[in-house]
């Protein structure tokens, strides 16, 4: 039987519980995903690339435990259609949170579709209680010293919580 791969697409600077949220879901659409990371040159990431690597594989063994061993950290700098290729993925996985994201994501699902009509977008929305988050407004108030556990892993905010003392 053919292994059913996924991809997931984000910048993960950083994981959220959301971006989690969503990696737990997309187990029950694939049989191995392939959490990409976005690498741009003209963007400074918080967090370098093989800091997310890391945080991604802690959080996902934290929160998934076997399970985890399902989930491949890959970087990618070109179209998320490449990298799907590249890797063999037939399924992206697309998180939404609201009405906004879908809008969005069903442009981008018929842009990906034309370019890449062998791959099939998958939409998975966000449990309730991680519908909020965004890693932009989890950078800000780590940035102020608020309180960001409820809204990453505990791996995560331990490193948030580093990275800002040092700057």
């Amino acid at each position: 039987m053919t292994k059913r791969l996924a991809i997931y697409a984000g910048s993960f600077d950083p994981l959220t519980n959301g971006h989690l949220d969503v990696l737990k879901a997309s187990l029950a659409v694939a049989d191995e995903i392939y959490a990409a990371i976005g690498i741009h040159a003209g963007k400074k990431p918080l967090f370098e690339f093989e800091e997310r690597v890391k945080l991604i594989e802690a959080a996902t063994r934290d929160e998934l435990g076997e399970d985890a061993g399902r989930i491949k950290v890959v970087s990618f700098d070109g179209l998320v259609i490449e990298a799907a290729r590249k890797h063999g993925a037939a399924i992206m996985i697309r998180g939404l949170r609201d009405g906004t994201d879908l809008d969005y994501e069903m442009q981008m699902a018929g842009m990906n579709e034309t370019m890449a009509p062998d791959l099939q977008t998958v939409f998975l929305p966000a449990s309730p209680s991680v519908r909020t988050i965004t890693a932009t407004l989890v950078r800000q108030i780590a940035s102020m010293g608020g309180d960001i556990r409820p809204f990453v892993p505990a791996v995560v905010a331990k490193a948030l919580t580093a990275k800002f003392k040092t700057k």
